[in-house]
């Protein structure tokens, strides 16, 4: 599968202005940005150099002696004093508390709380008993009077409030709804239709001045305002607008070809300085390593340090044999002064350990052992 390429940009036909602002605008911005392009990359590569040789390694010692100062001693304090405490403590709970408080619960709270829960049941039963003998031969029959008792009340009061309705009733219907009914279609309708029609032709007629007014605006405002706007806008403002953004665009454009043409050259600048350095000091340096250094340390190496290594060597040799040698005269003398004011040491007394010595030592294939030996 090809990999996908952008279409080629049209691009769209350009004036004369275009191109008499392009040439030496970029002629321009080359000269002005060719030395910021050459000290960015100085810069770059000074921060890199900085970087590789001087800030990682001092990145990694610093980090190194944080741990040393900060993550070692809080480690060695938890692994080595912390966690030992955390356990001789919690070994110490366990045995002064979690097993006493297990044994309580077990042995004393455990048997005390069936005999509450099991005293608990029964006066709940003997409880539940006296109380259900009381619902059913006290409270139930008491409470069967009391609903007959008011069901004859209301009975009673029912008859008497209807009666009381209908009376109340009828004297609000020929003392209220009636002359009101009257009022309402002989006087208040004809009042309200009045009344509704002056205000409709009331609004007509503000409805009718609020558009003249409204027009009136209207063409004022368009007049004082709106086609001076138009006017500035379409013919200074847009043909300004147009020429900054061909004005930017072409900046932005001959910024960008500076840049990479500025890129270029500054590339072109570090590689014949950096073939000017190796010539004037790196080749001269490493000849002056190849022809000169190394045959002098291969010559004083093989003429001046071997022999001495050896000779130290050697020194050193027959340094260790004295030393060995005066160490065993002093034990030698330390032990012949210890005999002559102590007397001889006394050797232990031989015990027989009923084991064999030297050649007859038990193996598997005699017959030595308490069984099989004569």
């Amino acid at each position: 599968m090809e990999p996908h390429t952008p279409p080629p940009r049209t691009r769209q036909p350009e004036g004369c202005l275009a191109v008499a602002i392009r040439v030496p605008l970029r002629i321009v911005v080359l000269v002005l940005v060719v030395p910021v392009r050459m000290a960015w990359d100085a810069l770059v590569v000074t921060g890199r150099f900085l970087r590789d040789t001087v800030l990682r390694p001092l990145g990694r010692a610093l980090l190194w002696a944080g741990e040393a100062l900060f993550v070692w001693p809080f480690v060695g304090l938890w692994r080595h004093a912390l966690v030992p405490v955390g356990r001789a403590l919690a070994w110490l709970g366990t045995v002064l508390v979690v097993v006493p408080a297990v044994w309580c619960h077990r042995y004393v709270l455990t048997p005390v709380g069936q005999a509450v829960a099991w005293l608990a049941r029964e006066v709940a039963r003997r409880v539940g008993a006296g109380l259900a003998w009381v619902y059913a031969r006290v409270l139930t029959p008491t409470g069967h009077a009391v609903t007959w008792l008011l069901r004859g009340v209301g009975a009673v009061l029912a008859a008497v409030g209807i009666g009381v309705y209908a009376a109340a009733a009828r004297l609000a219907r020929y003392l209220l709804v009636v002359p009101a009914r009257w009022l309402y279609d002989h006087v208040l309708t004809p009042v309200g239709h009045a009344v509704a029609w002056c205000v409709r032709g009331l609004g007509r007629l503000l409805d009718l001045i609020g558009t003249g007014i409204g027009v009136a605006l209207y063409w004022i405002l368009r007049v004082l305002f709106v086609l001076p706007a138009l006017a500035l806008w379409r013919w200074v403002l847009e043909p300004a607008g147009r020429f900054l953004a061909v004005v930017a665009r072409e900046v932005g454009d001959a910024l960008g070809h500076a840049w990479r043409i500025a890129g270029r050259i500054s590339r072109a600048v570090g590689r014949v300085l950096g073939t000017l350095f190796r010539w004037i000091f790196v080749e001269p340096l490493r000849w002056a390593y190849r022809a000169v250094l190394t045959p002098v340390g291969h010559l004083v190496r093989d003429a001046v340090l071997r022999p001495v290594a050896e000779g130290a060597r050697v020194v050193g040799g027959a340094v260790r044999e004295a030393l060995t040698s005066a160490r065993e005269t002093v034990r030698q003398a330390r032990a012949d002064f210890r005999r002559m004011l102590f007397g001889e040491p006394r050797r232990p007394a031989a015990v027989d350990r009923r084991e064999p010595q030297g050649p007859a030592a038990r193996t598997l294939g005699s017959s030595t052992t308490a069984l099989t030996k004569d």
